[in-house]
């Protein structure tokens, strides 16, 4: 198996350790030598002292403390040079009787730490055992590590034959409960901000599992008189206080933190009965920003249980908390921490609108006839017998008798308020030949642009709304009113115009999610009999952008192109010519709709009661 062990984890003892207050150990140097099939490093160290190791991640590094020991003489600075996987050593005086050595790896390894008469080693699993030693204490060591490398070619390398290990139920039980209790505060793992730990243990004691955790996080732990267990668990890139919690969960233990940020580890009856007997206290803390009744689950959360209490007064906006003596300034500052001035956000939309209309119409009509034989709905002719008198526009006078001929085409196409309105006459024998030329081109653009903006605190929902609140009436056909036949009518109202709804959320790295929801609509008259018609342009969208950053929201482009063409069959279809028989018309219609967002983030206010 491939791993980076940690605290307390395949420690061999060759020795019983020294007891406590006989350490003098002192550390002379620290050598990089190969060995068969691993990579070792050792540790020059005189008198006794007390090995204690755990593991980092990001890079992967393994670090021993010699506890009660000192450092002789300056360290000496690694050459830099990879061997067998060790990338560095560093070396110092971490406490006043506490000389660390961190090892940099390149990889997770298997390793093993061994107690010698005189020396300390670390065995790292490699497959590259070839290289050139290193120490810090020049030829003497330098001598060693040569007769290590010569004695490395009468060695056969050995795979082991020795039986895989197999847990306990209770081992099991203890690693399942670790897991368990990992798998369910996943949540709290992701937001935690405290330092995470890789670590494996393999039926380490409880006092060396808490005394890796008080090195790894620099807090005081302190077990309580009888506390004691084993520990078989694996713990992988987990936040340090998440990890020994769930260790502790898994032997029944409980955690309590006394003033001064010192843990005190017992077991869950022990602190059961010893909040007992504390005496309670009770608190009036009041809520600057938030609603305190809202606080009141979240707190009621945290408070001993079944002693402790959480009213909300709504008058003065506070929370009256009652709790045993030695909690009560931890529920304060939980509800401090609660009790955060939200950010505020200021959201500027943008609505662009274009709708843009193009018409092209083009077309010719004929008129053939004579004073007295015509289809009068082209142009108007004088009556003969009525002089100074013109026919009826609706009077069609034919007389079929003799040589004569009336004709018209296209009589019935017209271009409503034409911008070129021509008319051609010329006479064929007996006959009037008139020509009417029509064509219009026109372009209708409408560019609308509304700016709306509102400011909203963080997680709540912000409206603004301008427009019209149009009057429609429903004629209701089936109902009648009492004694007459006469359909009833109502008015209801319609809401028109700009509206800008939306609900900002404020990330830790200052980014903001928005719900957005942007409208821009109005009323216009049907060209039917129903009334009105609503136009509308809308978007709804959840976006995340940082703060200053302008996002598009939406956008729409929708065209419409209407051709229609009439004219003297067969003529208005031939080609070039086809033009002069017929009328074309020609009509595109395009709409635009851009909607963009920019939001700002409205930085706090010093606080004027920050310092009180």
């Amino acid at each position: 198996m491939t791993r980076i062990a940690a605290l307390a984890a395949s420690l061999v003892i060759a020795a019983a350790p020294p007891a406590a207050g006989a350490r003098d150990g002192e550390v002379k140097a620290v050598s990089v030598t190969p060995a068969v099939g691993k990579v070792e490093v050792v540790i020059d160290l005189q008198g006794a002292a007390e090995v204690r190791e755990f593991t980092l991640t990001g890079p992967y590094r393994l670090v021993v403390d010699l506890v009660g020991a000192r450092l002789a003489g300056p360290a000496v600075q690694y050459d830099g040079e990879n061997r067998g996987g060790v990338r560095n050593i560093r070396y110092a005086q971490y406490q006043p009787d506490v000389v660390r050595v961190v090892i940099d790896l390149d990889a997770p390894t298997d390793y093993e730490i061994v107690e010698e008469q005189g020396r300390v080693r670390v065995a790292l699993g490699t497959d590259r055992p070839m290289f050139a030693a290193w120490t810090s204490d020049g030829a003497g060591a330098t001598a060693a590590a040569t007769s290590t490398v010569a004695a490395m070619a009468a060695v056969p390398t050995v795979e082991s034959t020795a039986p895989a290990r197999v847990e306990t139920p209770r081992q099991t039980a203890e690693r399942a409960g670790v897991e368990e209790y990992l798998a369910a505060h996943r949540t709290e793992a992701a937001q935690s901000q405290a330092p995470r730990i890789t670590v494996n243990w393999d039926r380490a004691s409880l006092e060396e599992v808490v005394t890796g955790f008080a090195a790894f996080s620099g807090r005081t732990i302190v077990l309580g008189k009888g506390v004691s267990g084993t520990i078989t668990a694996e713990i992988r890139n987990q936040p340090w206080d998440l990890a020994f919690n769930a260790v502790l969960e898994s032997q029944g233990l409980a955690a309590q933190v006394l003033p001064g940020g010192i843990i005190n580890v017992q077991d869950k009856k022990t602190l059961a009965a010893s909040d007992s007997t504390v005496p309670l206290a009770t608190r009036l803390v009041r809520v600057n920003y938030a609603n305190a009744g809202q606080l009141v689950t979240a707190v009621q959360s945290i408070v001993t249980k079944p002693r402790g209490a959480v009213v909300a007064d709504s008058t003065s906006n506070s929370l009256v908390i009652t709790d045993v003596a030695t909690r009560i300034d931890e529920v304060e500052q939980f509800v401090r921490g609660l009790d955060r001035r939200t950010p505020q956000v200021s959201i500027q939309a943008k609505i662009i609108f274009v709708d843009r209309t193009s018409v092209e119409e083009f077309g010719l009509k004929y008129d053939l006839g004579t004073p007295t034989q015509f289809y009068n709905r082209v142009i108007q002719r004088p009556d003969p017998a009525n002089p100074g008198e013109v026919f009826d526009n609706d009077q069609t006078v034919v007389d079929l008798g003799g040589n004569q001929l009336a004709a018209i085409g296209n009589g019935e196409a017209r271009i409503l308020s034409p911008a070129l309105d021509l008319v051609f006459s010329t006479a064929l024998g007996n006959f009037d030949l008139s020509v009417f030329v029509q064509a219009l081109q026109r372009v209708e653009l409408a560019d609308i642009e509304a700016v709306p903006s509102v400011t909203t605190v963080d997680n709540r929902p912000a409206e603004i709304l301008v427009g019209d609140r149009v009057p429609i009436r429903v004629v209701d056909a089936s109902a009648t009113g009492a004694g007459n036949n006469v359909p009833t009518a109502t008015v209801r109202f319609e809401q028109t115009g700009i509206n800008l709804r939306v609900t900002p959320h404020v990330t830790a790295n200052r980014q903001i999610l928005m719900e957005v929801h942007a409208e821009r609509s109005n009323v216009r008259q049907a060209p039917v009999d129903i009334g009105f018609t609503f136009q509308t342009q809308e978007a709804d969208n959840q976006v995340l952008v940082t703060d200053g950053e302008t996002a598009v929201i939406g956008g729409l482009t929708v065209t419409e192109l209407t051709v229609v063409k009439t004219g003297i069959p067969i003529l208005v279809d031939l080609p070039l010519i086809g033009g002069l028989f017929g009328y074309k018309s020609t009509t595109e219609n395009r709409r635009d709709l851009l909607i963009l967002i920019t939001p700002h983030i409205i930085d706090d206010v010093p606080d004027p009661g920050a310092g009180n």
